[in-house]
């Protein structure tokens, strides 16, 4: 499937998303915004696909948001509805977050919205060419996606206000450093190797991988305490699963297990 901003095609259990407005340097408009939550609620709805891929068409992954189109939205104090099936993609609401791995290829510029999606996926690739930037605070607003949320949870008080507030660049060396990407890469090889590793985690048990990442965002917002008090809880139903009997089968006979997702 494609629309006019956004691809969205099924690669064996991976869903890769491509924000497709190059000519735009990929700025993210009110239909794009909407498309991307379209194809997020497919990826979390659709039991045949366990990852998904977020990428950029062209050589920036965006400039970030088309801002004649969204003054309006700040205006009025809150993100545009969304109809039922579609998950947002900046995850502000935890009861409709997506409930499955997203991987990120990252190039180029990514700035203000670009930089919050990448902090709302789980494993992130960048090319050695990438331009991060939270630059709200040069154009006289700030981040409201959750930027001022998860910088600070990542990277530590003082690294957060440090580009928060200065609105700085950050190259991909320094991302990688400050544990914001995974790995970086040539130019042109962040979507290869990004494939590779959704790939990688499409072929896991997609019950155990959800609530892996369950379990760590319950930690993340609610705490050790309340992760910890679910770890027990939340096995006992997997036990009881096809993939779990797999998992032991395959590792009995020393081969890799096949997953159904049941």
């Amino acid at each position: 499937m494609s629309t006019n901003s956004v691809t969205v095609e099924k690669q064996g259990h991976v869903l890769l998303i491509g924000m497709n407005r190059p000519e735009k340097r990929n700025a993210l408009s009110l239909e794009m915004y909407k498309e991307l939550a379209l194809a997020y609620g497919q990826l979390d709805q659709d039991p045949d696909l366990r990852c998904g891929l977020l990428f950029a068409h062209g050589d920036h992954f965006t400039a970030g948001l088309d801002l004649v189109q969204w003054a309006g939205v700040f205006a009025e104090g809150k993100m545009p509805d969304l109809p039922e099936g579609m998950i947002d993609i900046f995850g502000l609401d935890e009861d409709r977050r997506l409930s499955k791995p997203l991987v990120m290829a990252v190039q180029g510029i990514c700035y203000t919205i670009g930089f919050e999606m990448l902090l709302c996926t789980d494993v992130r690739i960048a090319a050695s060419d990438l331009r991060l930037g939270q630059i709200e605070v040069k154009r006289g607003i700030y981040p409201v996606g959750g930027a001022t949320v998860r910088m600070y949870e990542e990277l530590g008080w003082g690294n957060a206000m440090r580009y928060l507030l200065t609105g700085d660049e950050i190259t991909a060396a320094e991302a990688y450093r400050l544990g914001l990407v995974q790995e970086v890469t040539e130019p042109g090889k962040q979507f290869e190797r990004a494939l590779e590793i959704a790939t990688r985690i499409s072929k896991q048990a997609p019950l155990g991988v959800q609530a892996a990442l369950r379990s760590a965002r319950i930690s993340r917002v609610d705490g050790a305490r309340a992760s910890i008090a679910r770890l027990m809880p939340d096995i006992a139903p997997i036990m009881k699963s096809e993939d779990a009997a797999e998992g032991v089968q395959a590792f009995v006979e020393r081969r890799e297990a096949n997953f159904k997702g049941r």
